[in-house]
């Protein structure tokens, strides 16, 4: 297989996919998913969504979209949403440092823009939390500016059509793929090819492990596309991880004082920065070593049942979940940063992170203590 472009045949590449991209715009006028923040030119409503699809599925985000926007219609109700709004706001969608860097970016553009969102690609790629793709994104969608959007999507047509094997995780390879979806796109029509290459990643030039991997026969690019004429399809993209994924034990404590359970907020920065989450500690704990460590804390235990291990999956690091269900006395003493809540408030108002999820429905201890 082609391990790299080879520069004698590029131009010859580009100039046979360029003649297919009216079939291109074509296909997406007749396929293209009748997505909500395709219905606007509105740079803030475009730039949540394109915030909110990094990471998560589109069929997640649409009811986070409109939840969102209907609490901070506006960049000027965004500068100004309080920790607790926003990380409810953003609950179940991960990655929160996302949001918090669309805020200080909001409150940036309020500063210094009137709170209009600029409209010039250099100026909206220097906002906080917004990177090449963004900007492209935003640019191009809602002003018509003629900068590619290269997302993962993206990516893997451009590996395939040019059958190049290179680490697509590479910067390298982000910057030769930009290059070479610049040099196809048409300067007239930048928010519809852009629309068009993330549409066909999506749903036609799919992952390989993704319901049945690419339909070549569905592509307007399948007389063209090198890997499909080279056999080399299902091959591509070459997705080789650059950091070493990591496991993590943890244990994880719900302690109840009557119907009310213990939260804490975690730090400001470093992973999960600012939710709200169940004490927890690093380690698998058994009952003797989590009964030492809740003494320690300051928790007076009256009783104790082990619940079932979980584990949940970030980007680089794994975490391995025992935890335990906990009553303790009435007259115990808070410890410093913790604080009780009823279940209501615990779903109603705090942000608890989905690496918890499978401990939020657990019941306490209150219905069976007279």
């Amino acid at each position: 297989m082609n391990k790299t472009p080879n520069a004698m045949t590029q131009t010859g590449k580009e100039n046979a996919c360029r003649t297919v991209i009216p079939e291109l715009l074509d296909w997406y006028d007749r396929n293209a998913r009748k997505l909500p923040w395709r219905q606007t030119k509105d740079p803030y409503f475009i730039w949540v969504s394109e915030i909110m699809l990094q990471q998560t599925r589109v069929e997640t985000v649409i009811p986070y979209y409109h939840r969102f926007l209907s609490k901070l219609p506006t960049i000027q109700d965004l500068a100004q949403a309080e920790d607790e709004t926003l990380m409810k706001l953003w609950e179940g969608l991960g990655y929160y440092s996302r949001v918090k860097n669309m805020r200080r970016a909001a409150q940036e553009i309020c500063q210094t823009n009137g709170g209009h969102m600029p409209c010039e690609y250099d100026q909206i790629r220097k906002l906080c939390g917004i990177g090449d793709y963004t900007a492209g994104a935003i640019a191009s969608f809602a002003f018509g500016k003629p900068f590619p959007a290269v997302d993962g999507n993206v990516m893997r047509v451009a590996a395939r059509l040019r059958d190049d094997s290179s680490n697509i995780l590479q910067s390298q390879t982000k910057k030769e793929t930009t290059a070479f979806i610049r040099d196809l796109m048409p300067l007239d029509d930048a928010a519809r090819f852009n629309q068009a290459m993330i549409e066909l990643g999506a749903t036609v030039c799919k992952p390989t492990g993704m319901a049945g991997g690419p339909d070549c026969e569905k592509c307007p690019f399948g007389r063209v596309c090198l890997a499909r004429l080279n056999g080399h399809e299902f091959e591509l993209p070459n997705r080789v991880p650059i950091l070493k994924h990591k496991e993590e034990d943890r244990t994880v404590f719900k302690i109840w004082m009557g119907d009310k359970v213990a939260i804490q907020k975690r730090p400001d920065t470093g992973l999960l920065a600012s939710l709200f989450e169940f004490p927890n500690a690093s380690g698998k704990l058994d009952m003797a070593q989590a009964v030492r460590w809740l003494k320690q804390k300051g928790f007076s235990v009256i009783r104790m049942a082990e619940m079932p291990e979980s584990k949940h999956v970030f980007t680089h690091l794994t975490w391995h979940m025992t935890a335990w269900s906990i009553l303790v006395s009435e007259d115990t003493v808070v410890p410093e940063g913790a604080l009780f809540v009823s279940n209501e408030e615990l779903l109603s108002r705090y942000a608890v992170p989905k690496a918890f999820g499978a401990y939020i429905e657990q019941k306490g201890f209150s219905d069976n203590t007279q």
